[in-house]
């Protein structure tokens, strides 16, 4: 595979529209000798619902109730690494989950995306005896989507607190939160007699507001806290006023950058 080279990639970002839908890239009979004999096997020992390669890539649906057991036969087969474990909401247009398990056999150089799909409230079966990553990715999925697995050592959230309320990975979650994020915090460390004297937590963490000078900083255009603001550029110091005897007051314009250490 040719080296695509990304010394400029940040000059290439883009902005895509929210609603906007990308094309479904296409999906090709799996021509790989190797991949397609692994498939083949996975076909006759366990059921394959079906296969294609897309991307260079074998995509491989297999029946939930027999994910463990593909799963440690592929293992077996070569596919040592468990490089991802998650999961996709497709709650909304087809009532499921698609569970998916990212596989890498080094020895072989192929990479293996097995997936299974779930409705809402059926359970899946643990593969963390098999990897011990799988332990937290799992923890991640029940967190996040909801998904409980059958036989984890410790299903619990991971990344959110334990009595949180929804789970936010969920396509249906608010991207701003509920009322119970807004106000989860608060409730938690003060009560919620103290609502109306702090206010709601803002979860926008995309929104700034220049004008808001309790929340942000404004670097160089520094303003009191909670004072009106102003356009003013604040000269860039590096000491307080009240410094040590021993130190001065360090120009940035009159730096220089060693290039070897002496």
């Amino acid at each position: 595979m040719s080296y695509n080279q990304k010394g400029d990639v940040q000059k290439k970002s883009y902005h895509t529209d929210r609603f906007y839908v990308p094309k479904e890239i296409a999906a090709v009979e799996i021509t790989d000798p190797i991949v397609r004999v692994d498939v083949e096997k996975l076909e006759r020992a366990i059921g394959v619902i079906k296969s294609y390669f897309m991307r260079n890539e074998a995509i491989v649906y297999v029946a939930a109730s027999k994910n463990k057991e593909a799963l440690k036969l592929l293992q077996s087969l070569g596919y040592t690494q468990l490089m991802e474990l998650s999961a996709i909401d497709y709650l909304a247009p087809r009532g499921e989950f698609e569970v998916f398990y990212e596989l890498l056999g080094v020895e072989k150089n192929r990479r293996l995306r097995l997936k299974v799909v779930i409705k809402e409230n059926e359970a899946i079966e643990s593969v963390s005896d098999l990897w011990r990553s799988a332990n937290w990715s799992e923890r991640e999925c029940y967190d996040m989507f909801g998904i409980i697995f059958n036989n984890h050592p410790h299903l619990c959230r991971i990344l959110m607190p334990e009595d949180w309320v929804g789970y936010p990975l969920r396509r249906s979650y608010p991207l701003q939160g509920d009322g119970f994020a807004q106000w989860y915090e608060v409730d938690k460390i003060y009560g919620k007699e103290y609502r109306e004297k702090i206010g709601a937590e803002n979860r926008d963490s995309a929104r700034v507001d220049r004008d808001d000078t309790k929340n942000f900083a404004r670097l160089g255009y520094e303003t009191p806290f909670g004072e009106a603001t102003k356009d003013e550029i604040t000269p860039i110091k590096y000491v307080e006023k009240r410094k040590p005897i021993l130190y001065s007051d360090f120009d940035p314009q009159k730096q220089k950058i060693s290039d070897k250490r002496k």
